[in-house]
């Protein structure tokens, strides 16, 4: 079983930046391909970013490409979503996931993940 942590979020002005981290539980993690999925009020979940357990490959949805980076440390067994140029539509709680297969690369549908952290909200003001 892993556990995962999310933390970073809060309130920030359109244009502002904010880093997410997940903090995972668990020795296997470097073998795990990670993600970030967010979900806004009344609005389906919708993925964000993910990254390979090597951290050779990583994938972003088109909303976000250029303005978000997705990392990982697997030393510390976490994993980054760095938040530039913040848009008030981002507005959403960001949940982080886990892929255990070790074998998807960088996974960008939900069902693909097995492990979910409670999510951090992340508010933007215009």
């Amino acid at each position: 079983q892993v556990q995962l942590v999310e933390s970073g979020g809060g309130l920030v002005q359109a244009g502002d930046s904010l880093r997410l981290s997940c903090a995972a539980s668990g020795r296997t993690f470097g073998s795990y391909a990670m993600g970030w999925f967010r979900q806004a009020p009344g609005k389906e979940r919708e993925f964000v970013a993910a990254i390979s357990w090597s951290g050779d490959s990583t994938y972003y949805a088109d909303s976000v490409k250029g303005r978000f980076t997705i990392s990982r440390d697997n030393a510390k067994n976490t994993v980054y979503l760095q938040m530039n140029s913040l848009k008030p539509e981002d507005t959403a709680v960001y949940y982080c996931a886990a892929d255990r297969s070790g074998h998807r690369g960088t996974p960008a549908r939900d069902d693909e993940y097995d492990y979910w952290g409670q999510g951090t909200q992340v508010t933007v003001s215009s």
